[in-house]
């Protein structure tokens, strides 16, 4: 089981985009994330008439390592940490400040 998740709110704890939230909207193999308009990168694009595509300069989101992010605790309004319990044979994650389940 995965710490981090598609569709967790996470806050940025390193980097250039530290402080920024986001949720997750996509989960890497290779350990990184993409989050919602944290890291953002602008990438120059040519037009492509066969699928209507303009050219110019866009802005997406870059991936981000899982290492710089944290699980955001509404709770607490900060990045927590976050550890496993088993409860009626099922493994939850949970927040360590706390013991609250993520998975509402």
């Amino acid at each position: 089981m995965q710490r981090i998740k598609q569709g967790d709110e996470v806050i940025v704890i390193a980097g250039r985009s530290k402080g920024q939230r986001g949720n997750v909207l996509k989960v890497m193999q290779d350990g990184r994330l993409l989050v919602n308009n944290v890291n953002t990168v602008k990438k120059h694009v040519k037009p492509n008439p066969q699928i209507e595509e303009k050219g110019g300069i866009k802005t997406q989101e870059a991936p981000i390592h899982a290492s710089n992010v944290m699980l955001y605790n509404p709770a607490s309004g900060k990045g927590e940490r976050v550890g496993f319990k088993v409860e009626n044979g099922r493994k939850i994650r949970v927040f360590k400040s706390n013991g609250e389940a993520v998975d509402a």
